[in-house]
């Protein structure tokens, strides 16, 4: 979505494909707002960013699904479809290509690839015979399920026995080749504990698995086959190299993989972390293409420390929450308070304690009583404060300003978000201490300007500097900061930003003009209070 120069350094990455069995729920906000906000920085260091996202819309749970409301197939795709848009842009998601695998492009990569397969000799008709949960799409081992026969992971529904003939995939044939790749490639599966997850499951020696299925008619059928469908997994994986596509360009493979493949990083949740960390790179093998770069499984959600879902009777509606508190809210809350790659809890007082706490005081409260400060004492204009280098004396916040950039980017790019934020907010913290232990009123009493200068510009700078490093995450906020320091950014629009050449910049310290006319000082967030919940709130 950002124009940027042609020998930009290129990056891409991808969000799940969400299944529309159903409306989006917040564990699908909860990855896209992460690879939307890595997006976001990757653009603020200049890199030509495809951030794709979509959904996956075949298989037995979507023709079920569809048959429960009495419509077909494709028309209940296109309705839940509307409202992953919906949501996307009430959260402020800023995707390039979103990826339907009912789109008629998708159906001739597919075709495509199945025969560089079947042309390998990868794939023969066995019979298939066991326990498949629907929710899952996947045949499971007896071993793994709980009481009664019921899923591990779906715990509300009871596997069915199967006993069919199918098409299968060797994935044996490729157990040393994905061996070998773990190993050369360590960043390969993150977290760690995703990656010795799938070490474990690899090493006991690996299975060809079906990759299509009888009596299921919403889907492609086998080329080789028409009798057969194929399996929504072999189908999905390949939603990721469909929109690479360019528009006009003819849907094939050779256009798809022609500029961005392969992809830089898949982001997914740990419950389909087999199906991309094992099944799609042997997939890729077999039809000798590259393998990603880095696929990272995130854990799971909560809320007041119990298991979400509709037979649970604990739900988070994404979109309510988002109407009550604001994009910007729900974004922090959920990249700030859960480390990344670990499961994570949602309370609703940690929600308006935390923002309260982070945005509305430590920042917002930071930057109102600075600038009221700029407005009495120097006009409304950014105060004389740039010394030269090394001269500044008891005064902390130069130097954490100088090494923000290196700590916030080394966060960002290891998906540290939590980590990223907290080094933010920490020099807007050493910002309240230093007014505190300065006290500008008194210099200014004193007559001691050029101090007052000094004190005034260090925190009006560090402010600018936090409100940049947390655009990703919060854009409005960051815009709304940016514009009371006097300039005509919308970190929304990175287009016109990053074309202003003073705004290439902005990573580093010192930046903030002096003599810049500052805007009038406003809350950049209203503080929230308990009886926001009742949905009134608006940011």
């Amino acid at each position: 979505m950002t124009s940027v120069a042609s020998n930009s350094p290129l990056f891409t990455l991808t969000t799940p494909l969400y299944y529309v069995n159903d409306v989006p729920h917040v564990g699908s906000a909860y990855t896209t707002m992460a690879a939307d906000a890595l997006g976001r920085f990757k653009r603020l260091q200049g890199y030509s960013v495809l951030l794709i996202t979509g959904t996956d819309e075949h298989g037995l749970k979507i023709q079920r699904a569809a048959k429960s409301t009495e419509c077909e197939p494709q028309a209940h795709c296109d309705r839940i479809v509307a409202q992953f848009i919906e949501l996307w842009k009430r959260l402020n998601i800023n995707y390039d290509r979103f990826s339907r695998t009912t789109a008629p492009s998708h159906k001739a990569i597919v075709e495509e690839f199945f025969q560089r397969v079947w042309g390998k000799g990868d794939i023969y008709l066995s019979q298939q015979t066991g326990w498949y949960c629907v929710s899952c799409e996947e045949f499971k081992e007896e071993r793994d399920l709980i009481h009664e026969k019921y899923c591990p992971i779906h715990t509300q529904k009871q596997v069915e026995w199967r006993d069919e003939q199918n098409y299968f995939f060797r994935l044996s044939r490729y157990q040393s080749q994905l061996e070998a790749l773990y190993q050369a490639q360590p960043d390969f599966i993150q977290p760690e504990a995703r990656r010795n997850e799938v070490l474990n499951f690899v090493s006991q020696g690996l299975q060809d698995f079906s990759i299509s299925r009888v009596n299921v008619d919403w889907g492609f059928p086998v080329p080789a086959d028409p009798n057969h469908t194929l399996y929504v997994w072999f189908d999905a994986l390949l939603g990721y190299i469909t929109p690479l596509l360019d528009p006009e360009s003819e849907p094939n493979l050779a256009n798809a993989l022609s500029n961005r493949w392969p992809i830089n990083l898949h982001l997914i949740g740990k419950d389909i972390l087999r199906f991309h960390a094992v099944y799609w790179p042997a997939m890729l093998m077999s039809a000798e293409l590259p393998t990603p770069e880095r696929i990272f499984g995130h854990g799971f959600l909560t809320k007041e420390g119990r298991k979400m879902g509709k037979t649970e009777g604990n739900t988070l509606n994404p979109f309510q929450l988002v109407d009550q508190f604001g994009a910007d809210a729900v974004r922090y809350y959920f990249l700030k308070e859960i480390e990344f790659g670990q499961d994570g809890d949602y309370r609703e007082d940690r929600f308006i304690n935390t923002l309260n706490a982070d945005i509305a005081n430590d920042l917002g409260n930071l930057l109102n009583r600075t600038l009221g400060m700029a407005h009495k004492y120097f006009a409304g204009y950014v105060p004389q404060g740039l010394q030269p280098s090394g001269s500044y004396q008891d005064n902390p916040l130069p130097e954490m300003g100088a090494r923000l950039k290196e700590r916030v980017t080394r966060a960002y790019d290891t998906l540290a978000f939590s980590k990223a934020c907290s080094e933010i907010l920490a020099i807007a913290q050493a910002c309240n201490k230093y007014i505190d232990d300065q006290a500008p009123w008194a210099l200014y009493k004193q007559g001691k300007l050029d101090r007052l200068q000094e004190v005034l510009y260090s925190v009006l700078e560090s402010v600018r500097l936090a409100a940049y490093f947390l655009s990703p995450i919060v854009p409005g906020i960051s815009s709304a900061i940016y514009q009371q320091l006097g300039y005509g950014v919308d970190f929304d629009n990175l287009v016109n930003c990053l074309e202003v050449a003073p705004f290439k910049d902005h990573s580093c310290w010192g930046v903030l003009p002096v003599g810049q006319v500052l805007a009038k000082p406003q809350p950049i967030f209203q503080r929230l209070e308990s009886s926001a919940l009742d949905g009134s709130h608006s940011e």
